[in-house]
């Protein structure tokens, strides 16, 4: 495991206050992994991260980038290697898309080729067609879709560290649950090292891949992976802090990607009825799903359907092809959609959106009954050496 951040007995004070808002914090911040800082309102994370670009100048202590103690170098050079999303997301209201995405590669003196194919690159990544919103002002476009270019532009100089201050907090629910698939998707790509900073510890165990939760003074109560800070609460705070539930919460800990997936009978468009209802008789599901030329489910068929009069194609009978999920999604956000599903299943699409199989009940199941077993062994070897020893 390489070491891309490392802060050392972290410190601001600001005049005025008796007690310091983040005190002697220490802590070592992986290569390519996203670290959720986590605590109640007024412990200091958001300040915390503040101080790692030097947005806000630390009182004492050091921040160590690739090596390099970058507490007393030019901020400016600073804050060109490390991107920044914030909540209310900040694009310049002025400026196209195209040229918000741009800002900091022009800093950074980028030829006009360059910068016009990172900001096509960087779109694409974030699901905006460039043709289609490159030209368009922030005032024209979504929440979400504003919150994705915050991603766009905070990635726009290709930087080696980002930080992410509630970037979905002001997002309804369920976009912000397509935001947070979609940036986990692009962080599997991307390989960022990531400093996120949430006061939803859901949102914590679902997008990080090590957890620091946070006390007053920016305290560390425990710094873990998300599965070992739900078996194992290192103290009565962050037993608290998870809340009841910790069981439920362990679905967010795996993704689709991690499950074997089942396959229902598919069939052509274009197929005949006869077809459809013959692949259907031959399984043991109640209904086929129909897919496009280029594999992307459109429509559920089952056996009433095609039972029915009429001659139209496969394509316009059925039900929708809903509760679709990629594989970077959570068991959680999976079950989720499951729930008002027709057949209480998900389908499953790679990044294309072609057919790759079906999550269903019995897949979480499965999944669960994993877990629990793997939380039994865990438990099992942590008490051995105790027992061994007489402890």
């Amino acid at each position: 495991m390489t070491i891309k951040i490392q802060l050392n007995e972290l410190t601001k004070r600001f005049t005025g206050q008796a007690d310091p808002a983040v005190d002697a914090l220490s802590m070592d911040i992986p290569e390519g992994e996203i670290v959720i800082f986590v605590g109640p309102s007024g412990c200091g994370k958001t300040t915390t991260m503040k101080l790692i670009n030097r947005l806000i100048e630390p009182s004492s202590g050091r921040i160590i980038l690739d090596d390099e103690d970058v507490t007393k170098v030019n901020p400016d050079q600073l804050r060109r290697r490390i991107g920044y999303v914030i909540q209310q997301i900040g694009l310049y209201p002025h400026m196209t898309i195209a040229e918000n995405i741009a800002t900091v590669p022009k800093m950074l003196g980028w030829s006009k080729k360059r910068i016009a194919e990172r900001v096509d690159e960087l779109l694409s990544l974030v699901s905006l067609e460039p043709r289609t919103f490159a030209h368009r002002y922030p005032k024209e476009l979504s929440g979400g879709q504003r919150q994705r270019v915050g991603v766009a532009r905070a990635m726009g100089g290709d930087p080696d560290v980002m930080l992410m201050d509630e970037p979905f907090g002001a997002i309804d629910p369920i976009n912000r649950d397509r935001l947070q698939n979609e940036f986990l998707r692009i962080q599997s790509e991307i390989k960022k090292t990531i400093v996120f900073v949430t006061h939803d510890i859901d949102e914590a165990i679902k997008m990080g891949n090590r957890i620091a939760i946070l006390g007053d003074q920016s305290r560390i109560q425990q710094y873990d992976t998300p599965e070992s800070i739900l078996v194992s609460p290192a103290n009565d705070f962050v037993a608290d802090f998870i809340g009841r539930g910790a069981a439920l919460k362990r679905c967010d800990l795996s993704r689709v990607e991690d499950i074997e997936l089942t396959h229902w009978p598919t069939v052509d468009e274009s197929a005949s009825r006869e077809e459809a209802r013959r692949l259907i008789q031959q399984s043991d599901k109640g209904a086929a799903l129909v897919l496009d030329t280029q594999q992307r489910p459109r429509r559920w068929v089952g056996l009433d359907h095609l039972l029915r009069g009429g001659d139209q194609p496969l394509s316009e009978i059925g039900l929708p092809a809903d509760a679709v999920v990629r594989p970077s999604a959570t068991l959680g956000d999976t079950l989720n959609e499951m729930l008002t599903a027709r057949y209480a299943s998900a389908i499953v699409v790679d990044g294309d959106g072609a057919y790759l199989g079906v999550v269903d009940i019995e897949s979480i199941n499965e999944a669960v009954r994993g877990m629990r077993a793997a939380e039994r062994k865990r438990l099992r070897d942590q008490l051995e050496p105790e027992q061994a020893s007489g402890g």
